[in-house]
């Protein structure tokens, strides 16, 4: 991993060649209670299985629990973790200031080639002692997860990191869909998709379901790995994190793609639809 004091590379050198964002490297537990941990841990489980709890609903189901909460303190918890039910939307997840909101365009739409959708979100992900959020790009019709990243803040360089990672490995898509988060309307985030000409498509205020796809794949990153382990440090997190995406496209089965891995289906679309270039498989 990345060293201080390194005589010729500096923190944000090495980083760029690890593939991580720096806030990563300085990565400190945050400073909740560990009462407050297990909470946004049992918020971030429920979340999963009913992802229309607003903070009422939310703090209803933690008292049915047991647990001694007020409204005013899952809300605070549920913006830290950047959740955003269907029909409420906490602060994190509001649109940055000024910014475009652009229309959902996959309404009706057929998906039937790899990077005609692509598909970026953020998640939670929990720690021993604190937490960090994880942005994932997606091609929307093979599943496969194109790049990634980890941070402890939810700004938007992190994000921007992976889509140039992404664009890199595999060319630009023809459709980019999000939500209505800060991090997808920001200027950063926009105008790399606009200067590569790709459309912007945004979920609808609240819509779930909209980005359902990726949705899927944080509810089995998290039950098959992230709620498996204990993790003391973000470089812990990163290491579990690349291992599983690796089993994920290289190994699992999926059933929508007729038991193939994403990976491979990919590559087999990529190749039928340019069958005179050779094609290099790409991690």
């Amino acid at each position: 991993m990345a060293e201080p004091g390194h005589p010729a590379l500096s923190v944000g050198k090495q980083c760029a060649l690890l593939s991580i964002s720096r806030s990563s490297f300085y990565y400190m537990p945050k400073g909740e209670t560990e009462i407050n941990l297990t909470l946004m841990r049992q918020i971030d489980e429920q979340f999963l299985e009913t992802p229309f709890f607003g903070v009422r609903q939310m703090t209803w189901h933690l008292k049915n629990e047991g647990h001694r909460v007020n409204e005013k303190r899952i809300r605070r918890l549920m913006r830290l973790m950047g959740l955003m039910p269907i029909y409420q939307k906490p602060n994190t997840s509001r649109p940055a200031k000024g910014h475009k909101i652009w229309p959902y365009l996959l309404k009706g739409l057929r998906v039937d080639r790899p990077n005609h959708v692509w598909a970026a979100d953020i998640t939670y992900l929990p720690m021993r002692r604190g937490f960090l959020y994880l942005v994932a790009i997606i091609d929307w019709f093979t599943r496969k997860v194109l790049a990634w990243r980890i941070s402890n803040t939810l700004e938007a360089d992190f994000c921007v990191e992976a889509l140039n990672e992404a664009v890199h490995k595999f060319g630009s898509p023809e459709i980019m869909n999000t939500d209505q988060g800060s991090q997808f309307t920001s200027f950063a985030w926009t105008d790399r998709l606009r200067r590569m000409g790709v459309r912007i498509s945004m979920d609808g205020k609240g819509r779930f379901l909209d980005n359902i796809f990726i949705e899927r794949l944080w509810r089995t990153l998290k039950y098959e790995c992230v709620y498996l382990h204990a993790w003391e440090s973000g470089s812990q997190a990163r290491a579990g994190i690349r291992k599983w995406m690796t089993f994920y496209n290289h190994h699992r089965p999926h059933s929508a793609l007729g038991g193939k891995p994403p990976a491979v289906i990919y590559w087999q679309a990529i190749n039928q639809n340019q069958p005179d270039q050779q094609m290099q498989t790409v991690a």
